[in-house]
């Protein structure tokens, strides 16, 4: 059975798909003002990067997903967040605009909304500037500078965070994403890095320390070094709406099912057992059919989306996610695979259930 806490979940969390033009492009769509919006390009063969820009760092800042690199400023490149999804420049310098608006080129743009530029916090040991949509159960966090030592962060939430991804600036040296979850280890032990194939692995990142409903905790250099700047993005469980969970794979095409709880719009995914496979990340845009999912892309990697064989890698159901296809990022049997999933909205525009046909 699925259950909702959210009927228009794209008022919180949304994709579109869009094609470059080289000039002022305003993308539409979304169905909300996005505090945070990933970009991805499709196709064109490989070296185009994923790019993360957010509202609490400025709209114009982009990190991506697959490097190590430092914060870069988009010049006349990611330009606004708007009332319905956002603006591109033509972007003729560096960075190229190949990688976010290049004329012909096919793009999906995932979006999430929390509230704006944020606000101060000073609930942690190290004072944060934080974006909060409760609702959603999402927040945006930029903190700094590290101390160095273990201390806490402030996230802004009025629940505990079940997974958080967090970055180094480049204020002081460049770094690689620090990914916690409670379905990747509980006691916050052990990580992954979202710029990685790697395994989870112990790490004290997160000082090997739980969140709790007002700061989430910083150990190492990875995620505290001295007089460094860091984001945070923050999610937890919302009943209907999203889910970070964990599955073991059965290497069928007879795949297991997936309990979410409701219809998915999107979902993340990373074997954690080895550290054999990239991350993957599908969605409902992207589908060649009303339930088949087939498109693959790579938050860890530059390449172009692909497909694994004929049929679709998995079906988006109404309460959950089937597994299809025998692809070792996400279905090798006896292999644990954790995910970030959210959910498609129960009404449309004109508030119509969106399954009525």
């Amino acid at each position: 059975m699925a259950y909702t806490t959210i009927n228009k979940s794209s008022s919180f969390q949304n994709q579109v798909l869009y094609t470059g033009n080289s000039s002022t492009n305003a993308i539409t769509g979304v169905g909300h003002q996005p505090d945070w919006t990933w970009i991805k390009r499709r196709d064109g063969g490989n070296g185009y990067s994923n790019f993360l820009f957010d509202a609490v760092r400025g709209v114009n800042k982009g990190i991506s997903s697959n490097q190590t690199a430092a914060e870069i400023t988009f010049n006349n490149g990611f330009d606004s967040f708007n009332s319905d999804g956002f603006t591109l420049g033509a972007n003729t310098v560096n960075p190229s605009a190949t990688e976010l608006n290049y004329s012909g080129g096919n793009y999906v743009a995932w979006n999430w909304k929390a509230n704006g530029a944020g606000s101060a916090n000073t609930d942690g040991g190290i004072n944060s500037t934080v974006s909060v949509n409760n609702t959603a159960g999402f927040s945006i966090v930029k903190y700094g500078t590290g101390t160095g030592s273990a201390t806490t962060v402030g996230h802004g939430m009025n629940t505990t965070p079940n997974f958080i991804m967090i970055k180094p600036l480049g204020t002081v040296t460049t770094g690689g994403w620090i990914v916690g979850g409670d379905n990747i280890d509980n006691t916050w032990n052990n990580v992954l890095e979202l710029n990685s194939t790697a395994a989870k692995a112990s790490d004290p990142s997160f000082n090997n320390t739980a969140p709790t409903s007002s700061v989430f905790s910083v150990g190492n250099n990875n995620t505290n070094r001295s007089g460094e700047n860091y984001i945070a993005y923050c999610f937890a469980n919302v009943r209907g709406f999203s889910k970070m969970g964990i599955y073991t794979g059965n290497g069928s095409t007879n795949g297991n099912f997936i309990y979410t709880g409701f219809r998915p719009s999107f979902i993340m995914i990373k074997r954690i057992t080895d550290g054999s496979e990239a991350w993957v990340m599908f969605d409902n845009k992207r589908a060649n059919s009303f339930n088949g999912v087939t498109g693959i892309l790579k938050p860890n990697l530059s390449e172009a989306e692909t497909t694994q064989g004929a049929g679709p890698s998995m079906d988006f159901l109404s309460n959950g996610i089937k597994l299809t296809n025998t692809d070792g990022s996400f279905n090798n049997s006896g292999i644990e695979f954790i995910y970030m999933a959210f959910g498609q909205s129960l009404v449309g525009t004109n508030n119509i259930p969106n399954n009525a046909r």
